[in-house]
């Protein structure tokens, strides 16, 4: 997705999507992340469908409610902060942006399976 080009090395997944949950664009490593799940194919498809219950119900919040919601996960024994925020152009809101990045195990977590 032009304009989102300066995401594509950064060492963090970041995924964009739509106001909808439409996967706009994914870097590098986002696409590397979700290799398992198709990758970059999963761009132009729906975010909501990626997440089980009840991230799937957090995800349609977060599109309703245009707020910013962030936590830690441990998965595999590497600890990540995710953070989804809105994006928007000219004050209308476009979607949600997530950034994952992998953080020191001695920070607050929430330990998932």
């Amino acid at each position: 997705m032009a304009g989102f080009d300066y995401f594509d090395e950064i060492p963090a997944a970041v995924t964009i999507c739509d106001g909808k949950g439409t996967i706009l664009y994914m870097n590098k490593k986002s696409s590397a992340t979700f290799a398992r799940d198709g990758g970059s194919s999963l761009i132009g498809k729906s975010l909501i469908d990626c997440h089980p219950e009840p991230a799937r119900r957090k995800m349609l919040a977060l599109l309703e409610s245009h707020e910013a919601n962030s936590y830690t996960i441990e998965k595999n024994g590497i600890h990540k902060m995710i953070h989804q925020t809105p994006w928007f152009e000219d004050g209308v809101f476009k979607g949600l942006i997530e950034f994952s990045f992998e953080i020191p195990s001695n920070m607050p977590h929430f330990t998932r399976g």
